[in-house]
């Protein structure tokens, strides 16, 4: 059972607030891979490397997998009926990092347009502006603009912002300050306090929860798909050097490399992250098979939503099913993936996902 449900920490008094939430065949599908993954370690850029082609080609697997060499806006996504005013959003990100591709899944959901650009996870120039090193980034203008970092802050201070616009998004994003902590191996990292809540007020809150164990589960399987499920990524999608050099293959392909650079990258890469994967493995005590792994925490999840609701939020989607889908969809192609729509009972759910955020989004 999920424990207690802390109160968020709140800048300023005089405030009453509450947390709240807006609310195949075995082969799966035939389709070319559309998305590959990133290693666990190093999501969302950091750290130094790259400076030679050895270090680049291991970034390219270890720290953003699929990711071009040069920017691109891609398309915008249509646009749902927003809250009056206008909220333009620009998202950086590696396109295979599974925190980015939450939020994408999040946007999506919502019908929010939003531009792409794809950074270079070497150089990461696209993201020179920024003292935050990781991605994604969320641009948002609502009026000014306002830089958003962590994917599960970025989630979070949006959804309350097209709930409750009492509020700026300025202010609401106040609501999850930084704190720096230190790691067990002794790393100084960046924290956000309160990213799984949503800042809403007392009548808010009734209105979109009913009760309270529906926000507990919600904000209880948030933080496991960060916490848990996707550090079953890379050892998954690794797991041999076939599997790697499947995965690098990919990566090559898309990214435009010039031959050599393009073998060299998709080789020594696949080798390198072939050897990272079981270090992850071991970091994070794996089994021998990592596919058990990956196995029972998909069909731990499929068991949490139960049999008779579509969805963890019911007829629809909450913040917490966007989140494990975000994070699954980035195997799409990959023996992982495919794997697990075999050997497991995610397949329904996962379908009805895809359904219903191609129904509400794009």
């Amino acid at each position: 059972s999920p424990p207690a449900l802390p109160q968020p920490k709140m800048a300023g008094a005089g405030r009453v607030w509450r947390v709240g939430a807006l609310l195949l065949p075995p082969a799966w599908r035939l389709r070319a891979p559309g998305r590959a993954f990133s290693a666990a370690a190093g999501w969302g850029g950091g750290g130094g490397g790259g400076r030679l082609l050895l270090g680049a080609a291991f970034a390219l697997g270890g720290s953003a997998g699929l990711c071009l060499a040069a920017r691109q806006r891609l398309r915008e996504h249509s646009a749902a009926e927003l809250p009056a005013g206008s909220l333009q959003l620009t998202l950086y990100q590696y396109k295979t990092c599974p925190f980015c591709s939450k939020v994408r899944a999040f946007l999506d959901y919502h019908g929010l347009p939003y531009e792409i650009v794809e950074v270079n996870p070497i150089m990461r120039k696209e993201i020179k502006f920024s003292s935050y090193r990781k991605v994604p980034i969320l641009l948002a203008n609502a009026g000014s603009p306002l830089q958003l970092n962590d994917s599960s802050v970025i989630i979070s201070a949006i959804k309350t912002y097209l709930i409750s616009r009492r509020n700026s998004l300025e202010e609401i994003v106040s609501f999850y300050p930084p704190v720096k902590t230190v790691t067990e191996q002794g790393k100084e990292v960046l924290e956000y306090e309160n990213k799984y809540w949503l800042m809403l007020d007392e009548k808010e809150t009734k209105r979109v929860y009913p009760v309270k164990e529906v926000r507990v589960e919600e904000m209880k399987w948030r933080k496991w798909a960060d916490d848990w499920l996707v550090h079953l990524i890379s050892p998954n999608v690794y797991r041999t050097p076939k599997e790697a050099l499947a995965s690098f293959d990919y990566i090559v392909r898309e990214g435009k490399f010039g031959t050599l650079e393009g073998l060299f990258a998709k080789y020594v890469g696949a080798v390198a992250m072939f050897f990272v994967s079981k270090r992850l493995k071991k970091r994070h005590q794996l089994r021998d098979d990592v596919r058990e792994d990956l196995y029972e925490a998909v069909n731990e999840w499929v068991k949490a939503v139960g049999k008779n609701r579509l969805f963890m939020g019911g007829n629809q989607p909450n913040l917490a099913d966007l989140a494990v889908y975000g994070v699954l969809r980035v195997m799409e192609g990959l023996e992982a993936f495919d794997d697990m729509m075999v050997h497991t009972n995610i397949q329904p759910w996962y379908q009805r996902m895809e359904e219903v955020i191609q129904k509400t989004g794009v």
